[in-house]
């Protein structure tokens, strides 16, 4: 049984504050970073790339500012709202708290996916990162769901299980990247590569984020277009039987759009872990746990906190690029063990 929705805002609140929002969190994202770049010059630059002014500006302002943050700062957008999105569609259908694409082992076999097809060459050119990637996000998640039901659980619904399943999957799927790197990539590759396993939007520009828009607006149309249905799963499987859903449908639908919106994200940014498992717990304890409020606030803290965190990544150290994926971590690993904790306690 889950608690009583908290008081939450309504619709036209979240139409007027959450552009506010995310515009402020793409600003600062933009404004700031490795090299100090006075805020007018930032807001000359927007406003001749919006065609809101014509003022001359220097090719290498345009460059840093709009072609490279404003850039990484609107993937890093996309990337939060469709992670945190995902764990939360995760956490409602496998009534699990801890479920979360990261987790369940979904990122692990996307990476895998990129990796054979950028390293070891399956498809000979012809097969995309973003194919390799949502066909290893489905394989993994399917391998993780098998080896749940072998162990006695019942597939998805057996929380503790389908858990313990992706910690191996993902482990499995992980120890597969690496085999294929060791045997196939070179050392420059190897490099690169393992830098962007654990996260990176460094090499992110325009055609990364016109990619990664319509998949982000994938994931909240869905999502939005759902929210009765997550709110039935919350309560159980049989009050979602009892009210009509078509159970076998609807999880393929979701599951299948979830490793989609993941398998995209990874391929262009890596495997980010613990957006899609500390977003939403912070959404439920701001706007309460009714869907039609979780969905929109979770979409836009996702994206915030992506925002953020890629700023702090490029910052924390002076001269030098931490990987986004450390910086998730370093939040989500606590946030983590404090879920467990709650959730044994209750």
């Amino acid at each position: 049984m889950i608690p009583a929705a908290r008081p939450a805002l309504t619709r036209a609140s979240w139409l007027c504050i959450a552009p506010l929002v995310l515009l402020a969190a793409l600003l600062f994202g933009t404004a700031v970073g490795e090299t100090q770049i006075p805020f007018s010059t930032v807001i000359d630059v927007l406003s001749t790339q919006l065609g809101l002014s014509d003022r001359h500006i220097s090719t290498v302002d345009e460059a840093v500012i709009w072609h490279y943050r404003m850039a990484r700062a609107v993937v890093a957008a996309c990337c939060g709202a469709g992670l945190a999105l995902s764990g939360l569609v995760l956490q409602a259908l496998l009534r699990n708290a801890l479920a979360d694409p990261y987790l369940l082992g979904i990122s692990a076999g996307a990476s895998t996916g990129v990796v054979m097809v950028t390293v070891a060459g399956i498809g000979a050119g012809v097969i995309s990162m973003s194919v390799g990637a949502f066909t290893g996000a489905l394989t993994a998640f399917a391998f993780v769901a098998m080896l749940a039901y072998m162990s006695g659980g019942t597939g998805v619904r057996s929380a503790g299980v389908l858990i313990l399943a992706g910690i191996a999957g993902a482990q499995l799927f992980n120890a597969l990247t690496a085999f294929i790197i060791a045997q196939s990539a070179s050392a420059e590759q190897a490099r690169g590569i393992m830098f962007w396993l654990l996260g990176s939007l460094s090499g992110v520009r325009w055609p990364d984020a016109w990619l990664a828009m319509p998949i982000a607006g994938l994931a909240v149309g869905m999502a939005c277009w759902h929210v009765r249905t997550l709110d039935a799963f919350t309560f159980g499987t049989e009050s979602a039987a009892v009210l009509g859903i078509n159970l076998r449908w609807t999880k393929i639908l979701l599951i299948s759009t979830t490793a989609l919106v993941t398998a995209i994200m990874v391929s262009i940014t890596g495997a980010i872990g613990f957006v899609g498992l500390v977003v939403p717990h912070a959404c439920r304890l701001i706007v309460g746990v009714r869907h039609r409020q979780l969905v929109p606030a979770t979409a836009l803290m996702g994206a915030v906190f992506l925002i953020v965190s890629d700023v702090v990544s490029r910052i924390i150290i002076p001269g030098q690029v931490v990987p986004i994926g450390v910086i998730t971590a370093l939040v989500g690993a606590p946030a983590f063990a404090l879920i467990m904790v709650r959730g044994r306690r209750r």
